[in-house]
């Protein structure tokens, strides 16, 4: 088999997993952002019967998903005139890693709001005057496929951040990188946007990501404009407003497990 650049190569209902898509914590790991794209691929593919975008993700990370062979099972729970909510499955040797639930709305013109109502403006530089972070804190090989550029603070440093993202390997091979992919991929770097404890001393993993969409992102960059909360207790939160080079455009939210190491 060819080595292949991609994040993932689909074989029928399985996603042969590239080493690309390792992440920060364990080099038998995934990073979160790879079946959080693997997840918007499978279910932007279910078909539905007018055109729907995707408006709210949520995915739980059941297990460590492993660099190993995904097992993709989809399902549509409720189909409408209006919406359309799927769920996703990636499992692992039979195993359970990460389920999710996709809710689609209704594209329709007709009820497209009064010409007065805009985006929220971005308040930070746009990616062009944003210095480059090379994230070369972590070896993980799949933050290394990403373009990073810090409006406000810094990737992965304590306090919140304004950083831009860019998704720059393929994440399934032979298919394009959709908008929601883009959107997807970059909110799982909530946590090292917005960051109460030292990355050195403390591990603060999350167990689940939720992406909720005002209109679909426009262009490869994707801001995530941070903000966190941590609890006395060992759990905490990780928050981004999402926008692009037209205006906010959502929020990604997600759960963090917090140890020390």
């Amino acid at each position: 088999m060819t080595i292949m650049d991609a994040i993932f190569r689909i074989e029928g209902h399985r996603a042969i997993t590239s080493p690309n898509a390792a992440g920060p914590w364990s080099p038998d790991m995934q990073h979160g952002s790879a079946p959080a794209g693997l997840v918007t691929w499978a279910a932007e593919a279910i078909a539905t019967p007018v055109p729907m975008q995707v408006a709210r993700l949520t995915i739980d990370l059941m297990r460590p998903v492993p660099l190993a062979p995904l097992e993709i099972e989809t399902e549509v729970l409720r189909q409408g005139r209006k919406i359309q909510l799927c769920e996703v499955r990636l499992s692992a040797g039979g195993v359970l890693v990460v389920r999710a639930t996709v809710l689609k709305i209704r594209v329709d013109a007709a009820q497209a709001p009064p010409p007065d109502i805009v985006d929220l403006p971005i308040d930070v530089p746009g990616p062009e005057q944003c210095p480059v972070e090379p994230a070369d804190f972590s070896s993980s090989p799949f933050v290394s496929g990403m373009s990073v550029r810090a409006a406000r603070g810094g990737f992965a440093m304590p306090g919140s951040s304004a950083i831009w993202y860019r998704v720059d390997r393929p994440l399934v091979e032979g298919a394009p990188i959709s908008q929601v992919m883009r959107a997807a991929v970059a909110s799982d770097f909530s946590n090292a946007t917005a960051v109460a404890l030292d990355f050195r001393h403390w591990t603060f993993l999350n167990a689940d990501l939720t992406i909720s969409l005002a209109r679909q992102p426009v262009g490869d960059w994707i801001l995530l404009d941070g903000d966190c909360c941590i609890g006395p207790d060992g759990a905490g939160l990780a928050m981004a407003r999402l926008g692009d080079q037209r205006g906010y455009f959502g929020r990604a939210i997600q759960t963090l497990v917090i140890e020390k190491r």
